[in-house]
């Protein structure tokens, strides 16, 4: 499956002119970095400066989703995984279960499905209502693309509010997950700072990709540092040493890449991050289940 095609719609914001594609996966991205991040975790922190728990978006096993999506729960689990972060596949956002049958599974795995990546733009009060049923904390928003305006990004903050009120009515939170094209100015301003400074806090949390925003060539920890308490999530993958920043595919198996991890985990945790979901796209070095393993291996000995 091609990642930038897999899910991808084209959706129409009626309140305005935008247009923007829609992905439940990890879109396209361009550069490289002076830091780098892999990691997911649970809420809370071992005192020792490693992960008490930590978590894997399911995207990283997307074919095996597709196949048997029960059997992808149960290995990731085997493999140290205690926390989920699902995507809106092609069987929709529970594979094929009812909300409360994809519950009982995770229940009877102790999984905890903390978030998932979805379609904001359709249907979204139901998914609320189903994330709710789940016991999800959070349903996110992968992907709004590059824009033609910065106007577009301060309209899209408003229906990230809009989004965030709805989570909150259904005891959710809302938020929106990076890629590098909100690190690049448009129009003399950089839409992350815009999305962050037009949306209310009190509704909207921002999921730090780190891939990322080393790749669009920016550094995690000065954006971790200037809007502490907004970070409350984030995707930790590698990325390979030596390949320039405008190789976009260029994700590995954590620990063997360039990304410094120890320092960025660090500065989240200072800044209030509580959830790391380990996300990896490419597979030269083993199967998608062997990197899943060996991407868990390493966030268990990893100390910051």
């Amino acid at each position: 499956m091609d990642r930038r095609d897999f899910l991808c719609t084209t959706s129409t914001w009626v309140a305005g002119t935008l247009v923007w594609p829609l992905c439940s996966c990890q879109q396209a991205v361009e550069s490289d970095s002076v830091h780098q991040t892999p990691a997911n975790s649970m809420r809370t922190h071992s005192p020792t400066g490693t992960l008490s728990a930590f978590g894997i978006q399911l995207w990283t096993l997307r074919d095996e989703m597709v196949k048997n999506p029960r059997e992808v729960l149960q290995r990731v689990v085997s493999f140290g995984y205690r926390q989920i972060e699902n995507y809106e596949g092609p069987q929709g956002l529970w594979w094929g279960m009812r909300p409360s049958e994809f519950n009982a599974l995770c229940a009877k795995l102790n999984l905890d499905p903390v978030a998932s990546h979805c379609n904001f733009v359709e249907d979204f009060e139901v998914k609320a209502a189903q994330a709710a049923e789940v016991g999800m904390k959070y349903l996110i928003a992968p992907w709004v693309g590059p824009q033609k305006s910065i106007d577009d990004f301060r309209r899209i903050a408003e229906v990230f509010n809009q989004c965030g009120e709805i989570c909150k009515q259904n005891g959710l939170r809302f938020a929106y997950h990076n890629h590098d094209y909100s690190f690049k100015e448009v129009d003399g301003a950089l839409p992350q700072d815009i999305l962050m400074q037009h949306t209310d806090p009190d509704l909207v949390d921002f999921e730090m990709d780190i891939y990322w925003v080393v790749t669009a060539g920016a550094d995690p920890i000065t954006w971790l540092n200037k809007y502490p308490g907004r970070w409350r999530l984030c995707h930790i993958k590698d990325r390979k040493k030596g390949v320039p920043l405008t190789e976009r595919e260029a994700s590995c198996v954590l620990g063997t890449g360039s990304i410094d991890f120890a320092p960025i985990l660090k500065a989240a945790r200072a800044q209030g991050m509580q959830y790391y979901f380990v996300e990896q796209e490419q597979y030269e070095q083993g199967t998608p289940y062997e990197c899943a393993k060996a991407d868990a291996a390493y966030l268990q000995q990893l100390v910051f």
